[in-house]
């Protein structure tokens, strides 16, 4: 399985930005923007905390399994790797929904905030931005946690030398 790249990440971010705010901006010119739902901050927030919590309840079972504590219970494998995919996906799927809300809300900063629904709208799209870049870093962490040892020595060049 390979490894989540900041830089894809930033990319779908900056891509689904662009096209969202030239999108607001087409739709704004012929009707009414559709606004940005009060849940969509909540609902990135509860999957970077369950996130998180998945990452930091296997960073723990591993490491008692790894210092061979009495009655640890172990990892199974498939699970953390449907902990890593699930993981993945979410980032992926976080970037462009925050990129999204983020071009939305550039468009609606520029065009002004003069209304209170305006300034609403601009307020939920910020916190979507941000609550998308905390399911990104959790994402980052739970794929840290569940990295296998000899990963980190594939990504250093050294799998193929032995000790002399």
């Amino acid at each position: 399985m390979r490894q989540l790249r900041v830089r894809v990440l930033a990319g779908l971010f900056a891509v689904a930005g662009v096209v969202s705010w030239a999108g607001a901006r087409l739709w704004d010119a012929y009707g009414t923007l559709p606004s940005v739902p009060v849940a969509a901050p909540i609902v990135l927030a509860v999957i970077a905390a369950v996130l998180a919590a998945t990452a930091l309840s296997l960073r723990s079972r591993l490491k008692a399994q790894r210092e061979r504590r009495p009655g640890a219970k172990g990892v199974d494998p498939l699970v953390a790797a449907r902990a890593v995919v699930f993981g993945q996906a979410s980032a992926l799927v976080a970037a462009l929904v925050a990129g999204m809300y983020g071009g939305v809300g550039a468009f609606l900063l520029i065009d002004g905030v003069d209304t209170s629904i305006r300034r609403d709208q601009v307020i939920y799209a910020a916190m979507s931005v941000v609550a998308g870049v905390c399911v990104v870093i959790a994402a980052l962490f739970l794929e840290r946690v569940c990295r296998l040892p000899e990963d980190d020595d594939e990504e250093r060049g050294d799998a193929g030398t032995a000790p002399a």
